[in-house]
């Protein structure tokens, strides 16, 4: 008897590990197909990735050299989006992904290198905090740190 309650819990703890892996695989397919989008300049399917209303902010240094906290929101990110010059070559390399969830909230910490025409322009960290809503994980807001010394 103790070996089959032994076995059970075995068996439970395991489908329990495998669920979250199949979760944090939801979350990350997020984040790749985000910066998908982002790359071919996408509005349309970056719009369907965020709920309304998703603030945006980055975390920077002012002229002085001090810590700033720049607030946006998610329509003027797809504003922007839509009217960067064609010519313009970026693209942000995720170095990373550290995903934790916790029932319908989810977060992903991506470390990045932002490129502008062949050169490092900065990098920091990207934090998305996502929720499961109506089935599927969509972002609710965003942050991210700037940086221009990138070794």
């Amino acid at each position: 008897m103790k070996k089959a309650i032994l076995l059970t819990l075995v068996l439970l703890s395991a489908m329990n590990a495998n669920a979250q892996t199949s979760e944090e695989a939801a979350v990350k397919q997020v984040i790749i197909d985000f910066f998908d989008a982002f790359h071919q300049k996408d509005t349309a399917a970056l719009r369907t990735m965020a709920l309304p209303e998703t603030p945006m902010q980055t975390i920077t240094k002012n002229k002085e050299g001090q810590d700033v906290l720049v607030k946006s929101t998610y329509d003027t990110f797809l504003e922007r989006m839509a009217t960067m010059p064609t010519d313009l070559e970026f693209k942000e390399e995720i170095k990373g992904y550290d995903i934790r969830i916790d029932g319908a909230m989810a977060n992903a910490w991506t470390p990045y290198t932002f490129w502008v025409n062949g050169e490092v322009s900065h990098c920091g960290v990207n934090s998305f905090q996502l929720m499961k809503h109506n089935g599927s994980w969509k972002i609710f807001f965003v942050v991210d740190t700037r940086r221009k010394n990138c070794e």
